[in-house]
């Protein structure tokens, strides 16, 4: 199975880049995995233009910038785990962007004719965070699954790091919620 991990966070060494950090060598046994830093990638937000529903069997979105590509090989794979820590109850700036830019992968929405580029794709939701996860990361799950609804996708799991506060005291914590994800993971 190929795998995808975006890493939604502006600190490459922060706790959510932890958390792949301790997931993507387990995945990598037996699955193929790539990582995209979404930080890395000029990705500007949906436009609303409306010219993407034109182009029924790709993306579509007329932006020329890397949003495009990294849509291309989001759904070049089996999967996808969205990682991001929490900003204000819900995603990064940056992975927000990202999120917006799916609209493109939906044709014909309240049609007969209503389909998704992303239709049946696994998605896996990993967000640290510095509070609890009660009260503070509940819209963030909910924007996930309301997205993957839209989207026609699978969310196999969502996985809520709670109390993260320094990279360095986040081991144990990623490797355990790693072991979780691989778990979701495993056909």
């Amino acid at each position: 199975m190929k795998i995808t991990t975006l890493l939604g966070s502006p600190r490459l060494g922060g706790n959510t880049a932890r958390v792949l950090g301790a997931l993507e060598p387990l995945l990598s046994r037996d699955h193929e995995v790539e990582r995209v830093n979404v930080i890395e990638r000029k990705v500007g937000g949906c436009l609303g233009c409306e010219s993407c529903k034109a182009v029924k069997d790709a993306p579509g979105c007329v932006q020329e910038d890397e949003g495009n590509a990294v849509l291309e090989g989001l759904l070049g794979a089996d999967a996808v785990v969205y990682a991001t820590p929490l900003y204000c109850w819900g995603f990064t700036a940056q992975m927000k962007a990202l999120v917006d830019r799916h609209y493109c992968l939906v044709k014909d929405y309240g049609t007969p004719d209503y389909r998704s580029l992303f239709e049946g794709k696994k998605t896996v939701l990993v967000v640290t965070c510095a509070g609890p996860e009660e009260g503070n990361a509940d819209l963030v799950q909910s924007a996930f699954d309301r997205m993957n609804d839209y989207l026609k996708s699978r969310v196999i799991g969502k996985f809520i790091v709670p109390f993260c506060t320094t990279p360095d005291r986040m081991d144990s914590k990623a490797k355990e919620t790693a072991e979780k994800i691989v778990r979701v993971l495993q056909p």
